[in-house]
């Protein structure tokens, strides 16, 4: 449990620090400047190793996972009666308020590259304007990727409690949808970290089944599939499902390069994203890969590197590159914790 976690989160912090020095270059500069190891400076200025708003806000996510207080309250018998209560959103609205404000889960002391939609959700919140599910807006204006980034913890807290549990795949997906909401509520954003999230799980499953054959193209689209099948029951996600149509063709890893964007829009960061990862064959080349898309290139590298560390494991991330992360026993900490939560819940 302990290593599933720290590679999740180890791979989306590492991919989030390689992108840092280049967001904002276009694929052109890229392609004639390749980034081919982390390095410093940049777009930012920051040391090596510096972590952005993306992996700040995953962190916050990952610790306030831990809040809720289970009990035999929230089961009957050995199923867990709604998955979408045993999440206190409240309390991990305050903590990225406590990020974007007190500059808590920063790896510096400092906030930098914070997306619009994020910081206006969160000081609605904050201000006590809202409650933490309906501080963001839901236009297509807010369809921006600060959720997908941050989604990746809530897969370890629904595979782990899988394993003791039964509960209703709805409460499962309304969980994800409600913690994509704290910051972005538009349907799009929800789908689209429902998608990534069905795809975590299967990678975890794949992980901690010896018996499981399945090659990381199967497992995508497996949880592509999953994912499918949900959206298709739900009314209120049918227009959403033509808009990533491109996904659900199982076919991403066909397009060309010239037409994948690491773009700051949702479904295209998403799309980057799982093209990176199936068209590499470790960490290392999935992480530049996506940095050398362009443009957002430290959240498609974290979308993409989140995936790839529980795909091949934090052994596979490379060493000097975990050297240089800023503040990694703390990010350690944070995993030991939630590992700890799940661990007292699945023993009890």
């Amino acid at each position: 449990m302990d290593y599933s976690i720290k590679s999740g989160i180890f791979g989306l912090v590492v991919a989030d620090a390689l992108g840092v020095p280049y967001e904002f270059k276009d694929k052109h500069y890229c392609d004639m400047n390749p980034m081919t190891d982390m390095i410093g400076h940049g777009t930012y200025n920051q040391e090596a190793g510096t972590w952005s708003d993306d992996s700040s806000i995953a962190l916050a996510t990952l610790d306030g996972l831990t809040d809720y207080e289970f009990g035999e309250d929230d089961v009957e018998g050995m199923r867990i009666k709604n998955f979408a209560e045993i999440i206190d959103y409240d309390s991990i609205a305050h903590k990225f308020a406590d990020w974007l404000i007190n500059k808590k889960y920063t790896p510096h002391g400092d906030v930098f590259d914070v997306g619009n939609t994020t910081s206006h959700a969160i000081y609605s919140f904050y201000a006590g304007k809202v409650d933490a599910l309906h501080a963001s807006g839901a236009g297509k204006k807010d369809a921006g990727n600060g959720s997908l980034m941050r989604i990746l913890p809530v897969s370890f807290l629904i595979y782990f409690l899988s394993l003791k549990y039964d509960f209703d795949e709805e409460g499962e997906m309304e969980a994800i949808h409600n913690l994509s909401s704290i910051t972005h509520r538009t349907l799009r954003c929800q789908m689209a970290c429902g998608i990534y999230i069905k795809i975590a799980i299967e990678l975890l499953k794949n992980y901690f089944d010896s018996e499981d054959d399945s090659n990381l193209l199967e497992l995508v689209n497996n949880g592509i599939n999953s994912a499918k099948e949900y959206y298709e029951t739900k009314e209120e996600f049918a227009h959403e499902l033509s808009i990533y149509e491109d996904v659900f063709s199982l076919e991403i890893q066909d397009f060309d390069r010239d037409d994948i964007k690491g773009s700051g829009y949702v479904v295209e960061a998403l799309k980057a994203a799982l093209w990176c990862l199936l068209n590499n064959d470790d960490y290392k080349d999935t992480a530049l890969a996506a940095v050398n898309l362009g443009h957002d290139t430290d959240t498609t590298a974290a979308i993409a590197g989140g995936l790839a560390g529980i795909y091949y494991g934090y052994d596979n991330i490379p060493s000097n590159w975990l050297d240089k992360i800023a503040k990694s026993d703390y990010i350690g900490e944070l995993c030991n914790n939630l590992s700890d939560y799940l661990f007292e819940i699945l023993e009890d």
